[in-house]
């Protein structure tokens, strides 16, 4: 049954599982996938974007179990992404038609550009095009949505022919993607007023929500988005921390925040609840193993950061002087766990499950043991060092090589060395030694003798979680592989968490190799670990 909103409520939809799953190394497993779309479903998100069905079996797999375990009645919309194509579409709803609210989101390009060198089609055949395939669509699911691809620079005039025939074909949802980022917040306003005024039957009281999907490539996909708004459109298609091609989408928190803290600008209100905003971003960002930058708007390590005296004066003062939202609404917070080594699994389980995490049986002992380690170190356990710890131990879960042990050399009056214990994926154990010229090259070229798949580290990033000597540390990588084929040539991220930040590295980093040998596959890498060459026949 197709779900309904009232006119002064901004939709959001999200698609950090599709188009922000599209940036170079944000890869996810299908296990990622459904802790991030439960984590969408308790922030609120009225919609989401599970992915792309017809990419690959993985991607509806991940789709169909999202569709069945998050696409509950009283849970959001699942959508999946289907081109204007008979075969995308059908096996787009084959992998939705689970969930109590399903919708189909098929697009075309319709901007000249599209049109001449990509779809290769003329004017007529795109209109011709629509009506079959909005119809088709129509024909399986009650809730569909489409999008006319590159809508920033198609001619406005054909916009409307496009648009108009996807709303006499039985259309829902009219979105209007800036592809490429490329209008600018005066431009979009006056597209969208005028698409919204001119399209026959789609008109305010018709019953057709219309929706705003903007790139950063010019920084102006958030003030693009809430000039859409401004300028009639009801649904806001954003991922988390702006994740997504090239520079990225909307930004999920920065439209919600605006939103928020402008409630007698906008008049509006939204079903977030923006104190999960932070816990989100989090989970995302490790997942994908992409650091949110320490400027960035609302989630940024920097967001709540008063350095200047004037500014720290303030503050002190009346924190409204310098701040326009609280921390505690993005669900930031420095409220620390009384949790400590004596405590026991059943307290942990609790404070898991306040955080948002359902953990039982293995895992719930796999997660205490790291625990106790911590608390052993630690004499203060926070939130933040749990949700690393979690993040941490579900990735371990779905390993192909796991790190037993390690031991690291180094400093002023020798080279730099380190020894390794590896799991391979047979249950054999591996032991190499590497120099380097440090530590963590050190722990790389051990590895690297092991699971032998040539890459080249473009990233690595590392940073506490918590203040203080005893902190978790957290580390990134991303890698891209040198010796696949060209189809798989992108890149991967890895994420680790350790109060040791040179064992954070080599997890990071086995993690980044584990990701390459799941999208590849273990054909070219032998027991020993001997061959160079992975995903080439």
């Amino acid at each position: 049954m197709m779900k309904t909103f009232d006119e002064n409520t901004v939709v959001f939809f999200d698609t950090t599982l599709r188009d922000g799953e599209q940036s170079p190394g944000a890869s996810l497993t299908s296990a990622e996938k459904i802790e991030i779309a439960r984590q969408l479903k308790r922030l609120g998100v009225d919609i989401i974007e599970a992915g792309f069905p017809a990419a690959s079996p993985d991607d509806f797999a991940a789709v169909e179990r999202i569709a069945h375990e998050v696409g509950t009645e009283d849970g959001p919309i699942i959508c999946g992404l289907a081109r204007a194509v008979e075969s995308d579409i059908r096996t787009c709803w084959e992998s939705i038609k689970g969930a109590a609210h399903p919708r189909i989101h098929t697009f075309l390009g319709t901007s000249d550009i599209h049109l001449q060198y990509q779809t290769r089609m003329s004017r007529t055949e795109a209109l011709r095009c629509v009506r079959e395939m909005v119809t088709l669509a129509v024909s399986l699911c009650d809730d569909v949505e489409f999008s006319p691809m590159d809508a920033g620079r198609s001619d406005p005039a054909f916009l409307v022919e496009v648009l108009a025939t996807a709303v006499e074909c039985g259309a829902t949802t009219l979105n209007i993607p800036d592809t490429v980022g490329y209008v600018t917040p005066e431009e979009y306003y006056e597209l969208m007023s005028n698409l919204i005024a001119e399209t026959p039957g789609a008109g305010p009281g018709s019953g057709i929500r219309w929706s705003v999907h903007c790139h950063n490539d010019l920084g102006l996909a958030t003030a693009n988005t809430l000039a859409g708004i401004q300028a009639g459109a009801r649904q806001a298609e954003v991922t988390v921390n702006g994740i997504g091609e090239r520079a990225g989408n909307t930004s999920l928190e920065e439209v919600v925040m605006a939103i928020h803290t402008r409630p007698t600008f906008y008049n509006l209100k939204t079903n977030i609840d923006t104190t999960q905003i932070t816990r989100t971003s989090r989970m995302v960002s490790n997942y994908t193993g992409m650091p949110v930058q320490p400027n960035k708007a609302i989630v940024g390590s920097n967001a709540f950061a008063h350095e200047a005296g004037i500014h720290q004066d303030g503050v002190l003062k009346e924190k409204s002087t310098y701040e326009i939202m609280t921390p505690q609404s993005v669900g930031l917070h420095n409220s620390q766990l009384v949790l400590g080594k004596h405590s026991g699994r059943h307290a942990l389980k609790v404070r898991l499950e306040e955080l948002g995490y359902e953990v039982d049986g293995e895992e719930l002992q796999a997660i205490f043991r790291r625990f106790k380690e911590v608390a052993d170190a630690k004499k203060k356990i926070t939130d933040a060092d749990l949700e690393a710890l979690m993040m941490d131990e579900r990735q371990q879960q779905t390993e192909f090589f796991k790190l037993l042990d390690m031991q690291v050399t180094c400093g002023t009056m020798g080279m730099p060395t380190a020894t390794i214990r590896l799991q391979t994926p047979d249950g054999q154990e591996k032991i190499a030694a590497g120099i380097g010229t440090g530590p963590v090259d050190a722990c790389f070229q051990a590895i690297d003798s092991i699971i032998k798949i040539p890459n080249t580290l473009l990233e690595y990033s590392v940073h506490s979680i918590t203040e203080g000597i005893d902190a978790l540390g957290e580390v990134t990588v991303r890698i891209t592989p040198a010796q696949v084929s060209d189809d798989m040539k992108k890149t991967y991220g890895g994420y680790g968490a350790d109060s040791d930040i040179i064992v954070a590295s080599a997890k990071a980093y086995i993690s980044a190799l584990n990701r390459v040998v799941a999208a590849v596959g273990m054909d070219g890498i032998d027991a020993e670990g001997q061959s160079a060459i992975i995903g080439v026949s």
